[in-house]
């Protein structure tokens, strides 16, 4: 049977790095008040942590050039995220990722992460880039309604709606921001088409292409997961990808969207994720030999998707005809708008 004491002990490496939710955090202190070996071994954890981090919590070396780090221990040591079905979890565990990171931003809200954006800006965009999917299912806005005219294309329409939503952001604290955002986070994941695989089956257009709801979840964790990567690497904090599930979840449905975009026209690749069971899939005309092989790293694959490689940057294995190559890392890095 588990009892408070067992549940506090589990939760006591996260406890450490700062990495629970608020309401597990209210668990930790009264508990710690009355039992004198968890008090002493959350005292040795936070030690441990003290030794690890350094100041500010930098980012360090394992000595085998994998970047390790406290922010990456924290992140894998959180404890389960909200039960919602597999095509919500990437979400799920993306959100939680993201909560745990702003701990870092205490103070440097106004570090560049990409583009123009600052981080306060980075999470305020993300409150943007929900917005679609939150309506679709039915949830109240976050902030003003766009003034963005009817009609509008949809790369115009979202460019013009994260602007806008990006400097009404502006004018509140980022943990305001950071509020707003979790919010709606959490409100999605409370959907039932985020716990129902049968109701998320349904088709809807989002952002330009029309996918499954199950699918639009998946967009949301990889997006999610990207601008986590950017605060980190702006902080100089090691970031871990998602867990290996949720990746090969976004990697599949990378290379749907992929194959859709190639169309049936583009010469023919074999093109394999490294590492995964099936990972091959042969992308463009079913009516030609296929004239090239590629093959990356699933990371490397979300990150060119991501728009954070560009294609004559990202680590690959090719043989064959290189156009042939060329265009579908051109293709892939084409569908970012993150």
């Amino acid at each position: 049977m588990t009892t408070d004491h067992d549940v506090v002990r589990e939760l006591l490496g996260a406890w450490a790095f700062g990495a629970l939710r608020p309401e597990e955090e209210q668990a930790v202190p009264p508990h710690l008040a009355e039992c004198e070996s968890c008090a002493a071994e959350a005292e040795r954890l936070r030690e441990t942590v003290r030794l690890l981090d350094g100041p500010r919590g930098t980012a360090m070396s394992n000595g085998s050039g994998e970047s390790g780090g406290v922010l990456a221990l924290a992140l894998r040591s959180r404890p389960a995220v909200p039960r919602v079905a597999a095509h919500a979890a990437p979400y799920a565990a993306a959100v939680a990722g993201l909560q745990a990171l702003v701990r870092e931003l205490d103070g440097r809200w106004g570090t560049p992460v990409v583009h123009d954006w600052d981080a306060h800006a980075t999470v305020a965009h993300l409150l943007a880039a929900d917005e679609p999917l939150a309506l679709r299912l039915g949830l109240d806005l976050r902030v003003p309604a766009s003034t963005v005219p009817e009609g509008a294309g949809w790369e115009e329409a979202w460019n013009a709606r994260t602007a806008e939503v990006i400097a009404y952001e502006r004018q509140r604290r980022p943990e305001e921001t950071v509020t707003a955002w979790a919010a709606q986070a959490a409100a999605l994941l409370a959907t039932p088409e985020a716990r129902d695989p049968e109701r998320a089956a349904h088709a809807t257009t989002l952002m330009g292409i029309r996918l499954p709801v199950a699918d639009h979840f998946l967009v949301r964790g990889f997006e999610a997961w990207i601008h986590t990567d950017d605060i980190g690497r702006a902080l100089g904090l090691a970031v871990p990808p998602p867990p290996e599930e949720h990746l090969w979840q976004l990697v599949r449905l990378a290379v749907r969207i992929l194959d859709l975009a190639l169309g049936s026209t583009a010469p023919p690749v074999l093109f394999a994720v490294a590492g995964g069971k099936d990972a091959q899939w042969v992308l463009g005309s079913e009516d030609e030999p296929v004239r090239a092989e590629l093959a990356l790293e699933p990371v490397d694959f979300c990150l060119l998707v991501g728009g954070r490689y560009a294609p004559e940057e990202v680590p690959r294995g090719a043989t064959g005809d290189e156009d042939a190559v060329r265009n579908v890392l051109e293709r892939a890095a084409a569908l970012s708008w993150l």
